[in-house]
């Protein structure tokens, strides 16, 4: 075990009371205010780190407008750090701060850091689910939630316009193993200290509507339950946080990674994530390949169709050593 997980991500925003407010609205616990820095955690002490888009704190921007300027991964001893800081020196900068921190940039141009974190445990206890002829919850009524509050960052989501390399160095330099690749897509991955799905997903920009696309896309929360997505979502509309937009919009479940979510458009850049149900994976999960349009397929509460037409064939196939990142690059499909 080394990295485990997603210790902090830090913001350059346009509009710091704003994006203040929505984070104050998604549930997050605040920490620390000022003029310039703004701080929230949640249960497990991941953070999200407010900072005014023109603040020299902040690495040289990557991309255009506000969102995550750089992604810190918690490592689990000194020890670790030392070895994972003394791989990457070999090659390119590494900035430490006083505390131990490492500053980075991955060959792609994201920004990164690692740090040693004492990460907390998190206790969930959803309500058990009744089922036709499986009563587990006999004479109890349902826990009533009147807000959420997210216990976890889950994963990151980054724009690449080639997204296996952005995986490799990953692999290679920080130790993340392939969990699925949705071919032509995008590539999930998961740091070595984790259970959750994926820790970072890179989008392809070679989708039409991509093109030209750089840097960050969502970051995702984890919750106990759907009860804690659907309060989200209804708070979030009541207090003005529309989320009409033209694409997977809703309640949703994905197909690849099985998580119940919900995104909201986040003036701190890109989209804010809150999930549940997420497949939980360790070193014995072997990856997958899917097809495209398969492998993007989700169930929606307001897309009909997108969970693919009647019939569809089952085009996933077992990937364990990752041949599908050579077709990639080879340009089978």
């Amino acid at each position: 075990m080394s990295i485990l997980g997603v210790e902090s991500v830090v913001y350059g925003v346009e509009d710091l009371a704003l994006c203040t407010r929505f984070w104050d609205d998604f549930g997050l616990n605040p920490v620390s205010r000022s003029e310039s820095e703004v701080v929230f955690d949640v249960a497990t002490g991941s953070r999200v780190i407010l900072r005014k888009i023109d603040d020299p704190t902040l690495p040289a921007a990557y991309f255009p407008g506000s969102g995550v300027r750089e992604t810190v991964f918690g490592v689990d001893t000194p020890e670790a750090l030392e070895k994972l800081v003394a791989g990457l020196a070999t090659d390119r900068e590494v900035r430490r701060d006083p505390d131990g921190t490492a500053h980075f940039s991955a060959d792609d141009g994201t920004t990164l850091a690692l740090r040693v974190w004492h990460k907390k445990p998190v206790l969930s206890r959803p309500d058990p689910v009744n089922a036709p002829g499986q009563i587990v919850r006999l004479n109890l009524h349902r826990k009533w939630i009147v807000r959420t509050r997210p216990k976890t960052i889950n994963h990151v989501v980054y724009f690449s316009d080639d997204y296996v390399s952005a995986f490799e160095f990953f692999r290679d330099r920080l130790g993340f193993r392939l969990t699925d690749h949705s071919k032509a897509n995008g590539i999930f991955c998961r740091a070595d200290g984790t259970y959750e799905h994926h820790t970072v997903f890179w989008v392809t920009t070679r989708h039409a509507a991509l093109k030209g696309k750089k840097g960050y896309a969502h970051i995702a929360f984890g919750v106990d339950d759907i009860d804690e997505v659907m309060i989200a979502a209804n708070y979030m509309q009541e207090h003005g946080w529309s989320e009409d937009r033209p694409y997977t919009p809703g309640l949703n479940r994905h197909r690849i990674s099985s998580a119940i979510y919900y995104y909201f458009p986040c003036p701190a850049g890109g989209d804010a994530e809150i999930h549940c149900d997420t497949d939980y994976l360790d070193d014995n999960w072997i990856p997958r390949a899917w097809e495209i349009k398969f492998g993007a397929l989700l169930w929606s509460s307001v897309a009909p169709g997108l969970h693919g037409p009647e019939g569809m064939t089952w085009d996933v196939k077992p990937d364990p050593y990752g041949a599908s990142l050579e077709e990639y690059r080879l340009g089978r499909w």
